[in-house]
């Protein structure tokens, strides 16, 4: 089969498509042959050896999520049958090989698309969704009339993050520059702020909870932003030095966040979709051949939404509906 692969760290030229032996499933476990794939930020650092090296060693294939059909059950199995359609993101942090026309994963690290979502849609969810619903369902506990506050509020995890704490009842508001307004608007924040011409921690104060997926100077000025005793649950703890000691000092809490594989929230966020809830926006696509310009595309930071990868055709014809 065809998969990207790397075999040293680097740059985009380091992605080459490879021949590769179809993996057969082990008992718990399922065949997915691959519909879409999509390519989130992590992809970029891991390319790059920046990330998660403890648990990836080369070569491997890249790649976390993952859209497309059920092509053969392993013992034991009994959530999935031949035929469903599933989208999931396994085995983060370990490698997954999702940019590849067959993977296998757990049959509990996937779960079944809802009706009506495309195999496009489905690929852009997974990794992004659960972070979004993680940090603030099963992290910070949003709820109705609490104040949310939901950096990069138009990126991957930002626009469904905003999503997610909207179906909640919560008030959401977001950063993003004044070009991408409309767009976190229609996502369904209250309020935007426009970070790059404003000092956000003058502009928003006494939140319960903010979402932060940026690190550094970044991650650190969001405390500000929360009420005494509020949460900023982070996606980027790691590259946020001093933010626990940082929170102390201002009366505040912080967590650092990194998603886990969850059917259990997938299939939440296939409910919100179901419901008219929760819009999956996809800023591009690209072949698998293209997975270099692709990563270039999500290194550049300032994408819309996602970015998939179309690897196959799992339904003999059919479109990526």
């Amino acid at each position: 089969m065809r998969a990207v692969q790397q075999s040293e760290w680097g740059g985009p030229e380091v992605l080459e498509v490879a021949d590769v032996p179809v993996p057969k499933p082990a008992p718990t476990e399922v065949l997915v042959k691959v519909a879409t794939a999509g390519v989130n930020p992590v992809d970029v650092y891991t390319r790059m050896g920046v990330a998660y090296n403890r648990v990836l060693s080369l070569p491997f294939v890249h790649g976390w999520d993952v859209a497309g059909v059920v092509a053969g059950v392993g013992y034991g199995v009994t959530r999935f049958k031949e035929g469903d359609r599933v989208f999931g993101m396994p085995w983060f942090p370990r490698e997954a090989g999702a940019y590849a026309e067959y993977v296998t994963a757990p049959s509990r690290h996937l779960a079944r698309m809802p009706e009506g979502m495309s195999f496009i849609e489905a690929a852009a969810l997974p990794l992004a969704g659960l972070t979004a619903w993680q940090m603030a369902v099963d992290v910070a506990g949003v709820g109705p009339g609490q104040r949310v506050l939901v950096g990069a509020a138009a990126g991957g995890v930002g626009h469904l993050a905003v999503q997610v704490a909207k179906a909640r009842g919560a008030q959401v508001i977001g950063t993003a520059s004044a070009a991408k307004h409309d767009f976190v608007r229609r996502m369904g924040a209250d309020e935007v702020v426009d970070y790059t011409a404003v000092d956000v921690t003058k502009a928003v104060r006494d939140v319960d909870v903010a979402i932060q997926m940026f690190g550094g100077d970044t991650g650190l000025q969001t405390l500000e932003c929360l009420r005494p005793g509020g949460l900023m649950v982070s996606g980027q703890g790691a590259w946020t030095p001093g933010m626990t000691e940082r929170a102390g000092e201002l009366g505040v809490r912080a967590l650092a966040y990194l998603v886990e594989p969850d059917a259990a929230g997938l299939e939440s966020l296939a409910r919100l979709y179901r419901e008219g809830r929760l819009a999956v926006h996809v800023e591009r696509e690209f072949a698998l051949e293209e997975a270099a310009a692709a990563h270039d595309l999500v290194a550049k930071g300032r994408t819309t939404g996602k970015v998939v990868l179309r690897v196959g055709d799992p339904e003999g014809g059919r479109s990526y509906r």
